[in-house]
């Protein structure tokens, strides 16, 4: 499986309320549970209104756009992961998925994936 690394860092975020500002452009994942709100976004871009913060984390997505019919792609990749102690945070959308590893796994992370077969552009 072809894998792109984002050249950028995230972070994880929690805001109060939908009416803090969120990023407009660029890459960002927002999700309202009805429970918590979490936003994901480059670290430059994180909000006033955001009152949990966990910085530092990396991000590569699926390269390509994934038909619904597949299964599997998420396991394979949270698998090779896992066996090497490596923690993850994972956003799918209608067309890729995308894997956050913290930065200090990012070396580890990329070599474990290589070894397993997948490969980065």
């Amino acid at each position: 499986m072809d894998l792109e690394l984002l050249p950028y860092s995230l972070s994880v975020c929690k805001l109060r309320k939908l009416t803090d500002h969120v990023p407009s452009g660029g890459l960002f994942f927002l999700a309202n549970t009805g429970d918590e709100i979490s936003l994901v976004c480059p670290e430059a871009d994180v909000p006033e209104g955001a009152y949990v913060r966990e910085v530092g984390w990396r991000a590569f997505r699926v390269a390509g756009t994934l038909e619904f019919s597949l299964v599997g792609i998420l396991s394979s990749l949270s698998t090779t992961l896992a066996e090497k102690g490596i923690g993850l945070f994972a956003v799918s959308t209608y067309d890729t998925d995308y894997i956050l590893v913290k930065e200090r796994d990012l070396g580890m992370a990329m070599k474990a994936l290589t070894d397993a077969g997948h490969r980065f552009k």
